[in-house]
């Protein structure tokens, strides 16, 4: 017998409840930001969100090969389909790469049509090792959103030096981390 929900309605089953995409905006294998990703998920639950963590690890392999500048990959359509064509809001979690945000994070966004990301809504968070907690790549990714029409929430998070800030089993240990998190995800919800 056919299920006559969308495949997507696995993932996010309750219609009266908003759906979240988290992006781990990096394909680097172990690491802080995939962390904080799945921090920032369960905090999002609390608060009532729906919420999935999409990685950039889990890209398909042709991702990166492929010319697929606003054509995505075959390979890909089934995330397009799950993760961001149904979700009207989005969090992208993002690592300082030299001064700025990784590169895969702008093939992502070059490789989906810019009217899929039109009137949607993302907040940032910064992830660094150093003292600025990747601000300067939150307004570079702030520009390029705004350039493809959605909205971003003012309050970023910038979380520094979150390498000393994680405990053993991956948590966030800082309190005021914690904190800004839930901060940002109560006021997101109401954006």
């Amino acid at each position: 017998m056919e299920n006559s929900k969308p495949y997507f309605a696995q993932f996010f089953v309750n219609p009266d409840i908003q759906m979240i995409t988290i992006f781990s905006a990096t394909n680097r294998s172990d690491s802080n930001t995939e962390l904080i990703a799945r921090n920032y998920r369960k905090l999002a639950e609390d608060q009532g969100f729906e919420a999935r963590v999409y990685s950039f690890c889990d890209l398909p392999g042709d991702f990166l090969l492929a010319e697929n500048y606003g054509d995505s990959p075959e390979s890909f359509s089934q995330v397009l389909k799950e993760m961001i064509q149904p979700v009207d809001r989005f969090v992208f979690i993002i690592p300082e790469y030299n001064g700025s945000y990784p590169g895969v994070t702008k093939l992502f966004l070059d490789t989906i049509k810019p009217s899929v990301w039109q009137g949607k809504k993302a907040a940032l968070v910064g992830v660094a090792t150093g003292r600025a907690g990747n601000l300067r790549g939150m307004d570079h990714l702030a520009a390029v959103l705004n350039y493809l029409k959605m909205e971003v929430y003012s309050q970023k998070i910038p979380l520094s030096s979150v390498h000393q800030h994680l405990n053993e089993s991956g948590k966030i240990a800082l309190e005021e981390y914690n904190d800004l998190l839930s901060q940002q995800i109560k006021g997101f919800l109401k954006f």
